[in-house]
C-alpha cells in the first residue's frame, strides 16, 4: 500500500464523509482511473513519432500504453481510417497512487512559473482534466534523448458525484489548485 492510499483511508475519507455528510465512511470519493492521453497528429507522416511517445509514456507510467486510431478517414488531414494517431495508458490501484504522488508532488512544481492548476476543468461529474505541455517536466524523462516536446493530457476519474466532492477530494490528496 502506497503513502497515498494510507493517507486516504485514515485522513481524507473520514474529513470527505464529515464534509458532505455520508452516512458510510464508503460513501466517500474516491479516485477511480488516471488515463494519460497523447494524440501525435505528426504520427501520420512520420510513424517513428509513435514509438518514442509510446516508450515516453511508459517511462512516465511503468506500463504499457495502447495505440489509438482514427476513428473516421479526413482528407484535409491525410488521415485514413484506423491510421495510428496517438496514444493512452490507465492507471489503476497501485500504479494509479504511485503516478498521482509523483505528478503532485515532483512533476507539477516543476513547470515554468507555475501558481497552481485551475480548478474549472472539471467536468460536472468530479473527474479532474489537467493539459500538460511538455513532457520533459517528469524525471523519467531525460532532457538529451527527446527529439520534440510534446503534451499530454491526463484525466483523473473519481467516484464523486459533484465537482465540489471531487476538487475536495483531489485538494486533501495534494493536488496544487490555484488560489482564487
Amino acid at each position: 500500500m502506497t503513502r497515498l492510499q494510507e493517507r486516504y483511508r485514515t485522513e481524507v475519507a473520514p474529513k470527505l464523509k464529515e464534509q458532505f455528510g455520508f452516512k458510510s465512511i464508503m460513501r466517500a470519493p474516491r479516485l477511480e482511473k488516471i488515463v494519460i492521453n497523447q494524440g501525435l497528429g505528426e504520427a501520420i507522416a512520420n510513424p517513428k513519432v509513435l514509438e518514442t511517445s509510446m516508450a515516453e509514456i511508459a517511462a512516465i507510467t511503468g506500463q504499457r500504453p495502447a495505440i489509438r486510431r482514427a476513428r473516421k478517414s479526413i482528407s484535409s488531414f491525410k488521415l485514413r481510417e484506423g491510421m495510428p494517431i496517438g496514444c493512452a495508458v490507465t492507471l489503476r490501484g497501485r500504479r494509479m497512487y504511485e503516478f498521482f504522488e509523483r505528478l503532485t508532488s515532483i512533476a507539477l512544481p516543476r513547470v515554468r512559473d507555475f501558481r497552481g492548476v485551475p480548478t474549472k476543468s472539471f467536468d460536472g461529474k468530479g473527474n479532474y482534466t489537467l493539459g500538460v505541455r511538455e513532457q520533459i517536466i517528469f524525471p523519467e524523462i531525460h532532457y538529451d534523448r527527446i527529439d520534440k516536446i510534446r503534451g499530454m493530457n491526463i484525466t483523473i476519474c473519481t467516484t464523486a458525484e459533484t465537482d465540489e466532492e471531487g476538487l475536495e477530494l483531489l485538494r486533501l490528496l495534494g493536488m496544487p489548485f490555484r488560489r482564487n
